[in-house]
């Protein structure tokens, strides 16, 4: 399944950047859900930029959107760690408008791209 999700993102990505232009935005809105508690929230990041949420630390190594689009339309790429957990539990591109795509797997939470920050 991974190995088919990252497939088809390589083929969105290429076919996106051959169609049009991509920005790389300074930064970009990320949202977790911890399925537990019920809790969620939404986190500003810069390019570069690590937060902690509960056992997560999320870091936004990549924001980017179509030049002639909503920053709406962004693909972020994230690396995701869990402290309990010795390898990362997502590193990779995240789709804004298709979260399910490249989503990432674990027990507990939730995080997905929203938008790139413009400014």
């Amino acid at each position: 399944m991974i190995r088919f999700t990252a497939v088809l993102l390589a083929v969105f990505c290429a076919t996106s950047a051959q169609s049009q232009t991509a920005v790389s935005a300074p930064g970009g809105v990320v949202r977790w859900l911890d399925k537990v508690s019920g809790e969620s929230g939404d986190i500003e990041l810069a390019r570069g930029q690590q937060a902690r949420n509960g056992r997560l630390s999320i870091q936004l190594d990549e924001c980017r959107y179509p030049a002639d689009d909503s920053p709406t339309e962004a693909y972020a790429h994230l690396t995701i760690l869990d402290a309990l957990m010795d390898k990362p539990a997502f590193t990779g591109w995240m789709i804004a408008s298709s979260p399910a795509l490249s989503a990432m797997d674990h027990p507990r939470y939730d995080v997905w791209v929203l938008r790139c920050l413009t400014n």
